[in-house]
């Protein structure tokens, strides 16, 4: 059968999926596995279906008004999306097209007619269950109005905003009609070839009911649910099937009772579990990814009517070899867990410390050689609970299987370690370590300026090796664990001696030398310099554009204000959100992303307000040391107490504030790479290498370097990489990973927090009440004095924001991340690591905030 518009299943392949869709394409697929049974059918092709809806005008005009809609109008898009459904299913079939499809059918044999999409069952959007199947049709009347439905099926509301919100075009998707032999199945159901929920690759899950698998789809039932790893059912459940669907002799499909005695009786018997697991291997094997399957028990023979990737999996690093591996998350601890574009993420690799893996556009370090030997064990353990106690909590939980992780023991010492120096308490040490970072900089600046085509790649390289040196900066690394230590400290011994928590929060107010906290109170001094100026406050809240800053002259005020925004954008413009992701557009990019926050400060804050909120600050860790150390003389040995605190003390306020420093050197340096860079990419469109210059960030800095050297590049690589980088944003990024492919979540083992109370990390200390305001755009805040703000994640770029606000709450940090240290600077009480907690928090509810013992409630 090779008519244009019917082609028969066993002449269809993956190539072919703009023909016959991606159920149809993968169909195709399985009917060539040798040993999988598929039902005989044939495809009605998308042509089929172009051709149909050509005939009625009206349909692009819909399409128009449907493009025009938001995601969100729910009522707009059911009520346009019916419309267009009852006109797709209004056009006549053509007599040619209805005669190819007729000739296909068996006059006496009933059928099932299922919808193929082309965006369908693909590896980055699976779209399960989006358009409709059709069981039991019999006849060709009967089968000829099924494929119309399936064609209309194309804009079930559901679909329609499945594609909204994935940002597909409608008019690019077409439906193809799979017609295949009906199967009456014993027993059918679903094989997922990994498991669905933990991504363990080695763990399979068959999902079991009687009769026909609408029930379970439908959940009319409970199904069996059947875990197998290693040849062998590690786990079953056994339900009570009370019901199932059967077809009916004259066409469509019934729901009956099951009889009493065979309700608890399983579906499949173990045997027939392990050889359906054995047949999934196989077809997960030729599709090369996991699978998620449907299959159909018929006297003891397995029929597979349909087989998808699984879309949900997060992707494992590759390794190399075939031994046990436990990934950390990088951006669980940079605050940063969306994806990365190729160029983003390689540079990261070129610039880090330590090797990193790539899965999933996010970045993972391999721990498993430092949880195999006890003391490097121990060390990372107690690092990560500083950091992130989840991460440990998973890691623990993955050390507690035997076996996965290797005992090996600790490396023989070389030799009696020297003992490191002590850094001196001095203030001059922050001093020469900015001034070296920023002379580093502008050499860097300077250099790079003559560097083009191959030579720049050259010389980058070069600069990447210094970067590492001035991250690895013994004295900087001093300094900045000399203020981590002193926190530490200071908590620990001020609990102990004291009885009191997370003192050092109110010792680090107003720190000096905080590059972080000083970015979010110099915006203050810039709306100071626009408050004056009513023509320019007007003029900002309606500006949409980057170019508001060369209309800002023609204003009254407006050179001033100008002047304020550009001297700001001197000494921050390279910071952005998600800021270690070179290819973020920067403030200095894009500087009308800062618009909202400085009218917010307009609005709510009186002029001096940065002056006046730093020294209310340094006044607050005073008063706290004098009643420390007061308290302290009055306990049994309190006058060493107090002295060994005194100089905690000092230490913290001297080298707390650097510890943000290093990151602003590095998003510095970034900066000048990225300029170099684009306007690399720049020469490359010009020689019509690159349509556009941003096309750069779909490859890695060697592939870059490479189509620089060559002029040329292979554009369907880069439509893959946009494509896998939209994917990779449904993805949820796990703090720890095995080369399994589990996601292992931690928990917080605690009872002592109030029921329904949502559980964190506290990391600055007090209690607030207020309104939630859940922000995932820093360009979208809008916040009122005594807001609280719930977020993903805060980098240092949403620390202009925390000016404004009562408490903090994210869903990733730790401790001694860029939001706990900055939400310590400003007195902010704060939660972090808060799970799911832009979605168990609605915005505008009202909370409160326990940023001394880790915990939210959702008030009344």
């Amino acid at each position: 059968m090779t008519d244009q518009y019917v082609l028969d299943l066993r002449d269809v392949d993956a190539a072919q999926v703009p023909a016959v869709g991606g159920k149809g394409a993968h169909l195709g697929g399985l009917s060539r596995i040798e040993g999988i049974r598929v039902p005989e059918g044939f495809c009605v092709t998308t042509d089929a279906f172009r051709r149909v809806v050509a005939q009625e005008s009206s349909i692009g005009g819909q399409l128009d008004r449907l493009a025009r809609m938001a995601a969100d109008d729910r009522e707009g898009v059911r009520a346009l999306s019916a419309e267009i459904r009852r006109t797709i299913e209004g056009i006549a079939i053509p007599g040619d097209l209805a005669a190819a499809i007729t000739r296909a059918l068996d006059e006496e044999t009933a059928y099932a007619v299922r919808s193929s999409a082309t965006a369908e069952d693909l590896p980055t959007a699976s779209f399960a269950g989006q358009q409709d199947t059709y069981l039991n049709v019999v006849g060709a009347a009967a089968v000829l109005r099924h494929v119309s439905r399936c064609w209309a099926s194309l804009f079930t509301e559901r679909a329609v905003t499945y594609r909204q919100r994935n940002g597909i075009d409608h008019r690019t998707v077409h439906m193809a009609v799979v017609v295949q032999r009906m199967v009456f199945p014993d027993a059918s159901g679903i094989l997922f070839t990994a498991d669905p929920v933990t991504g363990n690759r080695k763990v399979s899950t068959v999902d079991a009911g009687f009769g026909l698998g609408e029930a379970l789809v439908s959940g009319l039932v409970n199904p069996d649910v059947f875990k197998v790893r290693d040849g062998e059912v590690a786990a079953k459940a056994i339900a009570a099937k009370e019901r199932a669907v059967l077809a009916l002799p004259a066409g469509g499909t019934q729901e009956v009772a099951i009889d009493a005695q065979r309700q608890e009786l399983p579906a499949l018997t173990d045997a027939q579990v392990l050889r359906l697991v054995e047949l999934g291997r196989r077809i997960e094997g030729h599709f090369g990814c996991p699978q998620d399957i449907e299959w159909c028990l018929v006297d003891d023979d397995f029929r597979i009517v349909q087989s998808r990737p699984i879309t949900t999996l997060f992707p494992i690093p590759a390794s190399g070899d075939a031994e046990n591996h436990v990934y950390v998350s990088v951006g669980h601890g940079q605050m940063m867990t969306d994806p990365m574009k190729p160029l983003g993420f390689s540079m990261w690799q070129l610039t880090a410390m330590v090797a990193m893996h790539e899965a999933g556009g996010r970045l993972f370090v391999d721990v498993t050689r430092r949880l195999a030997a006890p003391m490097a064990r121990a060390a990372i353990l107690d690092a990560m609970e500083k950091g992130d106690p989840l991460i440990r909590d998973a890691l623990e939980t993955v050390l507690d299987r035997d076996g996965f992780i290797p005992s090996l023991p600790d490396p023989a010492p070389a030799g009696p370690a020297a003992a490191p120096t002590p850094i001196e308490t001095d203030p001059a040490v922050v001093t020469a370590l900015i001034e070296r970072s920023r002379a580093s900089i502008a050499a860097l600046e300077r250099d790079i300026r003559s560097k083009t085509g191959p030579a720049l790649f050259d010389f980058l390289l070069e600069a990447f090796e210094e970067h590492k040196q001035v991250l690895s900066d013994p004295l900087s690394i001093q300094a900045i664990m000399a203020g981590m230590e002193s926190t530490w400290w200071l908590n620990d011994k001020l609990q102990e001696w004291l009885g009191e928590k997370n003192a050092a929060d109110t010792l680090t107010l107003s720190a000096p030398d905080n590059i972080t906290s000083e970015m979010g109170l110099a915006l203050l001094d810039v709306a100071d310099a626009i408050r004056p100026h009513p023509e320019v406050v007007a003029f900002l809240q309606g500006v949409k554009d980057d170019g508001f800053l060369d209309e800002l002259p023609k204003l009254a005020g407006g050179a001033e204000a100008r002047d304020a925004v550009e001297a700001y954008l001197d000494r921050y413009g390279m910071r952005c959100v998600g800021e270690i992701d070179i290819t973020r557009p920067r403030w200095r990019e894009r500087p009308a992303t800062l618009v909202p926050v400085i009218l917010d400060n307009v609005r709510n804050f009186a002029p001096g307000a940065a002056a006046q909120r730093f020294e209310q600050g340094r006044q607050k860790a005073l008063q706290k040391e004098q009643d420390v150390l007061t308290r302290l003389r009055a306990l049994p040995d309190g006058p060493r107490k107090a002295d060994e605190t005194k100089k905690m003390i000092d230490r913290v306020r001297t080298f707390i504030g650097y510890r943000e420093y290093p990151k602003y050197g590095i998003v510095s340096r970034y900066f000048v790479y990225k300029q170099a860079l684009l306007a690399e990419a720049g020469r490359l469109v010009e020689a019509g290498v690159l349509p556009e210059r941003e096309d750069a960030f779909y490859l890695t800095f060697q592939e870059l370097h490479d189509v620089v050297r060559s002029h040329e590049v292979d554009a369907l690589l880069i439509l893959q990489r946009k494509e896998a980088f939209r994917s990779h944003h449904a993805l949820t990024p796990p703090r720890v990973l095995t080369s399994d492919g589990e996601s292992v979540t931690g928990t917080y083992r605690r009872d002592d927090v109030p029921p329904g109370s949502l559980l964190g990390v506290p990391v600055s200390a007090g209690t607030v009440e207020g309104r939630a305001r859940v922000i995932l755009d820093l360009a979208e805040a809008d916040l009122e004095a005594g807001d609280i703000l719930v977020t993903t994640f805060t980098d240092p770029s949403w620390s202009p924001l925390f000016v404004g606000i009562a408490g903090l709450v994210t869903e990733v940090g730790g401790l001694m991340t860029h939001g706990a240290v900055i939400a310590r600077e400003y007195g902010l009480p704060a939660v972090v690591g808060v799970e799911q907690a832009t979605r168990l928090i609605q915005d505008g509810q009202r909370i409160r905030v326990h940023g001394t013992d880790g915990y939210i409630e959702i008030l009344p």
